[in-house]
């Protein structure tokens, strides 16, 4: 999927501190789901709470279970016109092409009941709820105060990196949607510790959906990404996403030639293939096979994997981390593009890893100019989309 970008070649950009998240009080460390659940659930009430009769609507919705998420397409009518929802028909109804009207197919979202995620800015698919920048100190605290309690302390800093770096690109002056005030919360449902709600938190490069059902939570599906990869935050060089980049090129480095020669595609990938739009899909595997690895490959390709599973905190994460611990000789690892990345910088290679409870993929952006420095990603668990495995019985 593409998007509009400006063409910001090696240039590191800088981030405002104006606009950069407030740090919040670490909740108290939360050891089950049950008491991870029990914090969450008052994290979202003190949210709502913030909120008036007359304004809550606008940032709660109703939840409805469902398998999984379905395809959404928008589309402007000219290049200074809003864009809307269309229908697949709608959509090959030709329209007079120009800056600002984005592929002819249309902006490409992923739906779930009123939820909406994409790679896509929240000017070209829209997001329900409320904008950061619409919100007061008070409820953007307690938004911000809402994510640390749902994610990891590495998955919150995750989530500032990214927004920090399109700060840095909105201030370069874009033709679309960007920056941390236009980053979107809503919750569906009521927060509750029996009864399954769900928060979705995002903008462009980033899309959480996480769902909470009793002791369970689910972060898949979930988008991460970076543009610029490279900025500067308080005089220091911030490098996002570095971890997925460094991990994957250490456990391709530990495969010798014959499982090298398994793992490396022999065709180019140059964007997602399971990305917003095509939950449910089936993609036959490619690469090497788990089983074909060593302990310590195995341990190393972990590594990575926990780059996205432990994204949510860490009550959450483990058992879904034990699910693919149990499956890793069914899980597949698929490389595309160069064997190298130069130092402290991010590479240009895509890669997959597939399994039975597992679908991730690192695809680096060829529009615009240097791919390093624009990635796309995404996370999803192919046997629990949105929390379906406890929420749609």
């Amino acid at each position: 999927m593409r998007k509009r970008f400006l063409l910001i070649g090696s240039i590191i950009l800088t981030a405002s501190p104006a606009f950069a998240a407030k740090p919040v009080p670490a909740p108290s460390s939360a050891l089950t789901p049950e008491s991870t659940t029990a914090a969450a659930v008052a994290a979202g009430r003190a949210f709502l709470a913030t909120f008036d009769a007359e304004s809550c609507p606008k940032v709660q919705f109703a939840f409805v279970a469902k398998k999984s998420g379905t395809l959404i397409r928008f589309r402007r009518t000219a290049p200074d016109q809003p864009v809307a929802p269309v229908t697949d028909e709608q959509a090959k109804v030709p329209v007079k092409r120009g800056p600002g009207m984005g592929p002819p197919e249309g902006f490409i979202g992923e739906k779930y009941g009123v939820g909406v995620w994409s790679n896509y800015p929240v000017s070209d698919v829209l997001r329900p709820g409320l904008q950061m920048g619409q919100l007061t100190p008070d409820q953007k605290a307690a938004a911000f105060h809402l994510l640390q309690t749902l994610l990891s302390a590495k998955g919150y800093q995750k989530v500032q990196d990214i927004m920090g770096a399109d700060q840095a690109l909105s201030e370069t002056g874009t033709p679309f949607a960007s920056g941390q005030a236009v980053y979107t919360i809503a919750i569906l449902g009521e927060p509750s510790e029996t009864a399954p709600w769900m928060v979705q938190f995002g903008g462009h490069h980033l899309g959480l959906n996480i769902v909470i059902d009793g002791p369970h939570g689910a972060m898949t599906p979930t988008l991460t990404g970076a543009q610029p990869a490279l900025f500067k935050r308080d005089g220091k060089t911030v490098r996002v996403l570095s971890g997925e980049n460094d991990k994957a090129f250490a456990f391709l480095n530990s495969l010798n030639a014959t499982q090298k020669t398994q793992a490396i595609l022999p065709y180019q990938v140059a964007d997602l293939v399971q990305g917003p739009g095509h939950d449910g899909e089936t993609v036959i595997p490619e690469g090497i096979r788990g089983s074909a690895l060593t302990t310590q490959q195995k341990t190393l390709l972990m590594e990575v994997i926990a780059e996205w599973a432990g994204i949510i905190n860490t009550a959450y994460a483990a058992p879904h981390m034990q699910e693919i611990r149990d499956t890793l000789n069914e899980t597949w690892f698929a490389w595309s593009g160069p064997t190298t990345h130069e130092p402290d910088r991010n590479g240009s290679s895509y890669y997959r890893i597939q399994g039975p409870h597992l679908w991730i993929e690192f695809s680096p952006q060829g529009v615009g100019g240097d791919p390093t420095l624009h990635v796309h990603t995404v996370y999803r668990d192919p046997s629990n989309s949105y929390g379906s495995r406890f929420t749609a019985q």
